[in-house]
């Protein structure tokens, strides 16, 4: 499944934005869908996971309580919620089907373009 992000931009400390995951196609509610990032100098790391009925989610230490996932079959589209944004938090944000985690970050090579998130003053 072809998956297009969206909804990155520059954000101020503090701020929140909502990513988009989107595909298009019958397939995608079949899928189970991870959010990762990359940021500047740094490995990419696996920030958070949604089943592909939307009941499991599973959040990496560094976003849990920040970070919400969720998705809408319908619409084909998984959204990743950010409050609370960092200067740390900036990075570009990818994500990949049937894919979550850490070592998936580590191990696939198939990403998209991802989108851009800055955290700056």
């Amino acid at each position: 499944v072809q998956l297009v992000e969206s909804g990155g931009g520059l954000v101020q400390p503090g701020g929140s934005l909502r990513l988009s995951c989107s595909a298009s196609g019958d397939s995608f509610r079949t899928h189970n869908i991870g959010w990762f990032r990359q940021a500047p100098g740094k490995e990419r790391e696996g920030l958070s996971c949604i089943g592909h009925n939307g009941d499991d989610t599973w959040a990496a230490d560094s976003v849990k309580g920040r970070f919400a996932i969720s998705r809408d079959n319908p619409k084909n589209t998984v959204y990743l919620e950010m409050m609370s944004l960092r200067p740390e938090d900036t990075a570009i944000y990818y994500c990949a089907a049937d894919r979550c985690g850490d070592d998936a970050a580590r191990h696939y090579d198939d990403w998209g373009q991802g989108t851009q998130v800055t955290v700056s003053p």
